[in-house]
């Protein structure tokens, strides 16, 4: 027995020491990925998300969406019945410049279009739940991409930051 226990100390101080070793490649390897630079287009405004096409971006429309607070709802609406940022890909991606704007405080909802105007109705209770889009952060100026997760149906849709009635608006045909 104590012939055994010495051999089961080594084995495990090869253990420990092939994970330490492992550890730090990964961390090694996930600092050579951050560490890698962007060297596509960039945003030529802060704060204003793109929508990325190959090597051509498109700026989203930056808008005050209005608000009517009502009994136990919030409808917000936008002028005019859709956005002169178009795209048709259902998976955009976009790019910002982040100056003032939080990008993980974008939430994205698809808008309704009715009587010449784009609008959205939340509800104390009830309300529309924001799409889910991934932020990613590109190079150390600032630069992010955000990956929108699923499938967009063709329609008028907005990225808004939370609490805040500006709205980046483009329409997916």
């Amino acid at each position: 027995m104590n012939r055994a226990q010495p051999r089961r100390h080594r084995a495990d101080n090869i253990k420990t020491a092939m994970l330490r070793r492992s550890l730090w490649l990964l961390a090694a390897a996930a600092c050579a990925a951050f560490a890698q630079k962007y060297d596509g287009p960039r945003p030529p405004k802060p704060d204003i998300p793109y929508i990325k096409h190959a090597d051509h971006l498109i700026p989203t429309e930056v808008v005050q969406a209005k608000e009517d607070k009502r009994k136990e709802e919030t409808l917000y609406t936008i002028d005019g019945e859709s956005s002169s940022a178009r795209t048709p890909l259902a998976e955009p991606i976009f790019l910002l410049a982040a100056d003032k704007l939080n990008p993980d405080k974008l939430q994205l909802y698809r808008l309704e279009t009715k009587n010449g105007h784009r609008e959205i109705l939340f509800g104390k209770k009830k309300g529309p739940m924001p799409i889910r889009v991934e932020v990613t952060r590109l190079s150390s100026d600032n630069l992010y991409k955000l990956e929108v997760d699923e499938e967009l149906m063709p329609g008028e849709y907005s990225l808004s930051p939370e609490g805040s009635n500006q709205v980046f608006c483009f329409q997916v045909f």
